[in-house]
């Protein structure tokens, strides 16, 4: 069995992102499970908390969730042309201390996708994403792009995925990130 993390980059209730997810999930092949989550919980990072307190307990789950898991699926959407603030608030909690940066994110097999109710998709924040993969050591799958643009006609007002030929996407595109995470074994 091939179990991917998938992690949303959104906290709105009716997220496209976590909705692509979930649909993701449900379209996941034999052989393969994704298990969806969110970042609720995930305090601003604060180095003086950190010092003080060290990780809180839900940086500790999640880094534990993506550590046990073989591959890590992102779902960003895209905010001013670039990545949400909270989602990559929630890797930098997840790389540190810097001497666990390795076992979370070294080599990982990392997958992006990402919906946004504009019409460009999330092709730019896919791009933003890079330097932050490479500089912690991730492995990235650069199989098909999956972007949806004009998230609010392929979902319903409550994140969930109603454009049919998409979802006929999700299958193989979850195959081909399961065949890359297998390659790197």
């Amino acid at each position: 069995m091939t179990e991917i993390i998938a992690l949303s980059g959104s906290l709105r209730r009716g997220s496209f992102n976590t909705g692509l997810l979930r649909a993701l999930a449900e379209a996941a092949p034999a052989g393969v499970q994704v298990e969806v989550v969110t970042l609720h919980g995930i305090p601003l990072y604060d180095g003086d908390l950190e010092a003080e307190q060290g990780l809180p307990e839900a940086v500790r789950t999640l880094k534990d969730r993506i550590v046990a898991a073989d591959g890590l699926l992102i779902g960003s959407p895209e905010y001013n042309n670039g990545v949400p603030g909270v989602l990559k608030n929630a890797i930098d909690w997840l790389s540190r201390p810097a001497s666990d940066l390795a076992r979370v994110f070294g080599n990982r097999p990392v997958a992006l996708v990402g919906a946004t109710p504009g019409r460009g998709g999330t092709l730019l924040a896919q791009a933003a994403w890079l330097p932050i993969l490479r500089a912690l050591n991730a492995h990235a799958w650069f199989g098909p792009r999956l972007v949806v643009s004009s998230a609010g006609q392929a979902f319903d007002s409550d994140g969930h995925l109603k454009d049919e030929a998409l979802r006929a996407q999700l299958g193989p595109f979850l195959a081909g990130f399961a065949a890359f995470i297998h390659q790197g074994r």
